[in-house]
């Protein structure tokens, strides 16, 4: 748990500093580009090449093309039609992609973990939803696909990891993951990118760098480490908190206004979640 917290609280700043300096300054593909870069460059002198299983490197590969390639060309790309609020409104649904993921990797059905999930999404309703204006449709589906592939990538690493367990540690060959997304991220800022837009400032290239170190490669790392220490329920749930930690931000460090009596509400629904999933977790255990 300690692991997801201090990475939800990374990823809260992300969405305003993408909103705030990147989102139609800088090209997004290239802002992708030079994050997975970053991360994979401080990975790849710890990453062994041999003795690993087949296809746990394999799914490296695909779980970072899914959950950085796929999830991070999208969410770029909806802040060209979304604000910072609507964009978090959008991400709602990924509790529910993992739970169901999940139970479909495993070829069962957990009722409680899907219940926990609905009420957490529950809660980051409450806390984010108002009239949408202009081209929602478009974003709203751009971020359904990023919700629907970070939540398939996140699912695969955590599986992988307890089905192949090896004396290396995870840093050894989690470079993999990074090299997985530059199969995605190169070719599409080769064929998309726009070198007029580069970033021109300092505070830019700064926020580019942040990001790449800390919310793609020890953010990634750590969620991914995280991940193998709940339950997949809770880490459903863990997927929502990232709703009110951006909003708090925006409150905190851009001064915007908020509701504060739905964020209490809402957050206090995002919570009740986690008993409600670990009430479950202890039902169906002293069923079997």
């Amino acid at each position: 748990m300690p692991y997801l917290l201090i990475v939800t609280a990374l990823w809260a700043f992300s969405f305003s500093l993408i909103g705030q300096y990147l989102a139609g300054q800088v090209d997004s593909d290239f802002a992708v580009l030079l994050r997975v870069l970053i991360a994979a460059a401080l990975f790849l002198p710890f990453t062994v090449w041999r003795g690993l299983p087949a296809r746990l490197l394999g799914g490296f590969w695909l779980a970072g093309a899914l959950q950085f390639g796929v999830t991070y060309l999208c969410l770029y790309r909806s802040f060209h039609v979304l604000t910072v609020p609507e964009v978090l409104l959008f991400t709602v649904l990924t509790p529910l992609y993992v739970t169901l993921f999940d139970d479909a990797l495993a070829r069962r059905f957990n009722p409680w973990a899907l219940l926990a999930a609905t009420v957490a999404v529950g809660g980051g309703v409450i806390i984010r939803f108002q009239p949408l204006t202009g081209e929602y449709l478009t974003g709203f589906l751009l971020l359904q696909l990023a919700n629907f592939t970070f939540a398939a990538g996140q699912v695969l690493c955590r599986r992988l990891l307890q089905q192949y367990p090896v004396s290396q540690p995870l840093h050894h060959y989690f470079g993999h993951f990074f090299l997985g997304a530059l199969l995605l991220a190169l070719p599409s800022f080769l064929l998309f990118g726009d070198m007029q837009r580069l970033p021109h400032t300092a505070l830019q290239w700064g926020v580019l760098v942040y990001m790449g170190v800390f919310a793609t490669a020890l953010g990634m790392y750590w969620w991914v480490k995280g991940s193998t220490q709940v339950s997949a329920g809770t880490l459903a749930i863990m997927n929502e908190l990232h709703v009110p930690a951006g909003l708090l931000v925006n409150v905190l460090i851009w001064n915007r206004d908020a509701d504060l009596p739905r964020l209490a509400l809402g957050g206090a629904v995002i919570m009740a979640s986690l008993w409600i999933n670990r009430w479950g977790r202890a039902r169906l255990a002293s069923a079997q």
